[in-house]
């Protein structure tokens, strides 16, 4: 009990306000799939989304401004934008995050989707507002590997209210990192591992840090009531 209590105060330590916000989902890496050739939805899947790889390569990470706007009868959780999660593991747990500043006040919603026929309605409406893709004149390609893909959705509503007429009716797009993270065996995000391995180290060494000044501090109050003791015993005499 008192290791626990020890651990949880120095990770304590190590926390301090914070100006951004934090959203996720966790999943697992799914079964490779076959994609179908010469599928035009698939390739403009391939070729338009922001792709997102694991850590620890250069693409775990998606600095992006994303489309917000207030719920409405048509959008009840706001605007949609849509990415895919490539080179995943089957059977390995990942989360996705995604950080914005707190000074965007906006509600996220976070969901994974397998690439199967039919696709989401809302993706290909999707697909067909994004910019032309420069690869197109490869529309007929095979792709003779399965692959380990996921399609991720995700909702954005504006979170605030304000007198500005300008902002509610056309509400800024926020800037966030979308962040792409394994588990180690399952338990643990990576990227975390560091952080949870310094907190650990710096406990131990607090707890026989601890111990020490504890062992001194009581040596000194006997060695001080040995004293009083003598002390009060002369002048009884």
């Amino acid at each position: 009990m008192k290791l626990f209590t020890l651990l949880l105060t120095t990770f304590s330590l190590f926390l301090s306000p914070t100006s951004a916000n934090t959203e996720k989902t966790i999943f697992l890496g799914p079964e490779p799939v076959q994609l179908p050739p010469n599928d035009h939805s698939i390739f403009l899947i391939l070729t338009k989304l922001p792709r997102l790889t694991p850590l620890p390569t250069n693409k775990s990470t998606l600095r992006t401004l994303i489309p917000i706007s207030f719920p409405n009868a048509s959008h009840p959780t706001g605007s949609e934008s849509w990415y895919l999660l490539d080179n995943l593991t089957p059977h390995q747990r990942y989360e996705v995050r995604i950080c914005w500043a707190a000074t965007q006040p906006t509600s996220f919603n976070l969901q994974t989707h397998p690439i199967t026929t039919p696709l989401p309605p809302s993706l290909t409406p999707y697909l067909s507002s994004l910019p032309p893709s420069p690869f197109l004149v490869q529309m007929d390609t095979d792709y003779p590997e399965p692959r380990n893909l996921l399609l991720l959705r995700l909702h954005a509503a504006a979170d605030f209210y304000t007198t500005n007429q300008t902002l509610m009716s056309d509400p800024p797009p926020v800037i966030a990192n979308l962040i792409l993270d394994p588990f180690l065996f399952n338990v643990l995000p990576r990227s975390l591992a560091p952080t949870v391995g310094y907190i650990i180290l710096v406990a131990t060494a607090s707890w026989f840090l601890a111990g020490s000044v504890s062992r001194a501090l009581r040596g000194l109050i006997l060695e001080s009531n040995s004293r009083q003791l003598d002390t009060d015993g002369k002048k009884t005499q």
